[in-house]
């Protein structure tokens, strides 16, 4: 393959800059050595360099590390976080431990201690997903409550999966996984019931298409889960109407059905139509790709790694310093780097990158990373701010102006100046207040609105000044699309869904 060989080229180059220390057969050896695990352990390359004399050339050391950073990166595969959303039962969790079990990253002997735990509790059906709910309360209940996190690899992609709880009560929470998520799977119940429950007014489906747009899953994967059901045997029809009646929603929530959605059946507790396709003996009509073909196809937005560098931080701790965790929006970071935290100014210090488990030398953007920082304690650090760089931060603001499209609003309730909600965005959760009603737009033409508006109703969309207590740092939606969108919701429901447009 082409590529290959430009990387064993490459290998080759800095190979010949470095005086020699890596000569082609360790290159061939450290390719085949890369490719079997994605990012390689830094105190081998560490060794792998033996020390030079300072008398030496330093732009010539330099100019190596950078290639062999390069090298890196083009070794590593690109990195998708993949959003599990859905009603409550539709069986997120099942299927995303199953994947887990087929690409590898679960053993059999688990598996069995599982089937064990989920038959003492009479709930046999439930033992795959305890592979992605952990604790206690989620098993007992058979409910996710946090977001689970869990790693796989195809051949050509590294994925994060976020396991999202369907249940209504846990709705902010699956916010704070879509907010990171490139790509959404909506698991839906094919089972006779389950998908009209889920889909109905007040189902966890509809509102979760909603947030999953608003929170910037570009592409979405419709997976009809629990096709072996009994009351389902691979019916076609079932398939049919479930897709004839998802598509109008999709289309009203914004999606483009033709380019960013794609429909496929499987069965998340058996496994089928997973990482093989589905045998035409079991189900004769289908001709498309099994699950881990499609996430492979997906293409995602690039992001820009030379942009400046943005890292909302959704946890902290403590681990022989301050560690922050988050999802890179733009730019890149290195060991070293000198960053600022915002809102809070605080200058900081880059002592270490992690990717997954691995400590790498840089990462760029979409990766999922710990960084461990010094110049800050853990406690002054709230989820919700952000690693920015120094050259040019993120604006922290308390007052900004926004496009709202107003959802639904509870019983009676008005759409004014002085509404009170809670905005989430990005990793941000914040009480707002609505301080004015800029002016309305027209849903046909999409330009403002002559008349001066004191309040709106369901489904206007409306430009206002949103207020909030503390300084909150985010961005324009043209700039940072993930850094600009947010959701509006009270009591429970989301209410609206906007964009930042003046910082």
């Amino acid at each position: 393959m082409d590529i290959e060989e430009d990387i064993r080229a490459l290998q080759l180059d800095s190979a010949e800059d470095n005086n020699g220390v890596v000569n082609p057969e360790n290159a061939k050896l450290e390719e085949v050595e890369k490719s079997d695990k994605m990012v390689e352990d830094p105190k081998e390359e560490v060794q792998a360099q033996p020390v030079q004399t300072e008398a030496k050339v330093k732009d010539k050391e330099v100019s190596s590390v950078g290639d062999k950073e390069e090298e890196e990166e083009l070794n590593r595969k690109r990195h998708l976080n993949v959003v599990f959303i859905g009603h409550v039962d539709a069986g997120k969790s099942t299927t995303g431990g199953q994947i887990l079990f087929l690409s590898g990253q679960v053993d059999e002997r688990t598996i069995q201690k599982y089937e064990k735990e989920a038959k003492d509790k009479s709930r046999e059906s439930w033992y795959m997903a305890y592979i992605m709910d952990t604790n206690e309360e989620e098993r007992v209940k058979g409910k996710t409550v946090e977001v689970g996190r869990a790693y796989f690899e195809t051949e050509t992609t590294r994925f994060t999966i976020l396991d999202a709880p369907g249940h209504k009560s846990y709705v902010p929470n699956m916010i704070s996984g879509a907010s990171q998520a490139d790509i959404g799977v909506l698991v839906i119940s094919a089972r006779k019931g389950e998908f009209e429950t889920g889909y109905e007014r007040g189902g966890q489906t509809r509102e979760h298409v909603q947030l999953a747009k608003t929170l910037g899953v570009a592409k979405l994967l419709v997976v009809v889960n629990k096709m072996d059901d009994p009351t389902v045997k691979w019916s076609k029809e079932r398939y049919d109407e479930i897709e004839g009646k998802m598509i109008p929603f999709l289309k009203s929530s914004g999606y483009n059905v033709k380019k960013d959605v794609l429909f496929l059946p499987l069965s998340g507790l058996v496994g089928l139509n997973m990482k093989t396709r589905v045998d035409k003996s079991v189900c004769s009509w289908w001709n498309g790709p099994c699950l881990f073909e499609a996430l492979d196809a997906v293409e995602i937005p690039l992001r820009d790694p030379k942009g400046p560098f943005r890292m909302p931080i959704i946890d902290k701790f403590k681990d022989m310093g301050t560690v922050v965790m988050g999802k890179v929006e733009s730019g890149s970071v290195r060991e070293g780097d000198s960053l600022l935290v915002m809102p809070n100014k605080v200058p900081v210090k880059v002592q270490a990158v992690f990717i997954d488990e691995d400590r790498v030398k840089r990462a760029g953007p979409g990766e999922n990373l710990r960084i461990r920082i010094s110049g800050v304690e853990e406690e002054d650090i709230v989820s919700g701010f952000v690693l920015s760089s120094v050259s040019n931060p993120i604006p922290a603001v308390t007052e900004f102006v926004a496009q709202l499209q107003i959802l639904e609003l509870l019983d009676n309730a008005i759409f004014t100046a002085g509404y009170k909600a809670v905005l989430h965005i990005h990793s941000i959760v914040e009480e707002c207040e609505i301080v004015e009603l800029l002016q309305q737009i027209d849903p046909r033409t999409k330009k403002p609105m002559k008349k001066k508006i004191l309040f709106v109703k369901n489904g206007a969309v409306v430009v206002c000044r949103v207020q909030v207590i503390s300084s909150i740092c985010i961005e324009k939606f043209s700039d940072f699309p993930q850094l600009g969108r947010f959701t509006l919701r009270t009591e429970g429901k989301t209410v609206a869904v906007g964009k930042v447009t003046g910082v």
